[in-house]
């Protein structure tokens, strides 16, 4: 969680102010490509380096500078080797600095910055580099038995993006089979969760006609039908149709609410943030951004992974010890619409403070 705090040397509030503070010096993202789509020829690592160069630019700090580049990334199948440290060679960082790839599946860009901001705060590191990258249009295929050879009778491939990706290994069963239990146990019905996947659409549609993404976002050049182009906005919510969202079947099920267009968008993307701890940032020009105050993690079964953000908020407010009536705004992952469905109503948070400007469903994830 970051709040915009006091410049560096005046911090306050937080849960522990004797330690380093982590300073957030900027935030950088791709435009979101849907599956197939814009971006579907740009690898993730290529997308990842796009990322870091502009986030250095704008925090006004060289490559030379940064200790450490953290970038989470989950279908790492067909990719190479660390991912993290291609995106990182990519964008032209010394060889000397160390780059790690993290997969925590959905929390895994999330948990690269935490991850920094803990190195920062011991004094390990004064500059890292952390985010996620994802290609999920080029998840490969994959022949599971053809290293010791097909013999007789049918074979299957696995799709890695659903194996590695979408799975419980578990339970053996998609996660959107959790998304439905979800919205069964607070009673949501069909209805409930489309009107909370059209007020996504709808805010992030109004966040680009306003040029609210402009300023994070770093344009990719890639190619189309032979042709150059430069891809600089997100594709998901220009595809809305609000008649077509209603009128889905249900994806995990005949009796399920659970469908492709109240559960979040499957996409290609990356972002990048600078992080620096208090010393590094008195010795550059610009104003950091925000400021890490604390981080929280929490799990539950596999099967109430959908629960998860509500603990790890309640954990974070706390030990921070605030609370939801003070706390402006709300970044809660929409999974599915039940999952943050579930977070307002479990924590009663007001719907006008979560995601003002759409989230996974809308945007993608």
């Amino acid at each position: 969680m970051a709040g915009t705090g006091n410049p560096p040397g005046q911090t306050q509030g937080g849960s522990d102010d004797a330690s380093p503070q982590a300073w957030i010096l900027s935030g950088v993202r791709t435009p979101i490509g849907s599956l197939n789509g814009a971006l579907a020829s740009v690898p993730a690592p290529k997308l990842g380096s796009i990322s870091i160069q502009e986030a250095l630019k704008r925090a006004g700090v060289g490559p030379e500078e940064v200790d450490e580049v953290i970038l989470g990334n989950v279908i790492g199948a067909g990719i190479g080797q660390n991912p993290a440290r291609q995106a990182s060679l990519g964008a032209g960082l010394p060889a000397s600095v160390g780059a790690t790839t993290v997969n925590k599946v959905c929390g895994s860009g999330l948990k690269a910055v935490m991850m920094a901001a803990q190195a920062i705060r011991l004094g390990e590191s004064n500059v890292v580099v952390a985010g996620g990258m994802e290609s999920m249009s080029q998840a490969p295929y994959l022949l599971t038995k053809a290293r010791q050879g097909y013999r007789m009778g049918h074979a299957q491939m696995l799709d890695a993006m659903v194996h590695d990706g979408l799975w419980d290994v578990y339970g053996n069963r998609h996660m959107g089979v959790y998304g439905d239990r979800c919205a069964q146990r607070y009673g949501f019905t069909r209805e409930d969760q489309d009107d909370f996947a059209v007020r996504s659409y709808t805010r992030a549609q109004e966040a680009i006609a306003e040029g609210v993404f402009g300023e994070e976002i770093v344009p990719v050049p890639t190619v189309e039908d032979r042709r150059s182009i430069t891809v600089g906005e997100d594709q998901e919510p220009g595809r809305f149709v609000e008649e077509k969202l209603r009128g889905l079947r249900p994806a995990f099920g005949d009796e399920g609410t659970i469908t492709a267009g109240n559960a979040s968008s499957i996409s290609d993307g990356a972002a990048a943030l600078v992080l620096a701890s208090e010393a590094k940032c008195e010795n550059l020009p610009g104003k950091p951004l925000a400021r890490v105050v604390g981080t929280a993690t929490f799990s539950r079964e596999p099967e109430w992974f959908t629960l998860a953000p509500i603990g790890a908020l309640e954990k974070l407010m706390e030990t921070l010890d605030w609370d939801v009536q003070t706390t402006d705004l709300f970044e809660i992952n929409e999974a599915f619409s039940a999952v943050t469905m579930a977070a307002e109503r479990e924590l009663k948070i007001p719907a006008e403070k979560v995601n003002i400007y759409g989230g996974a469903v809308a945007l993608g994830h």
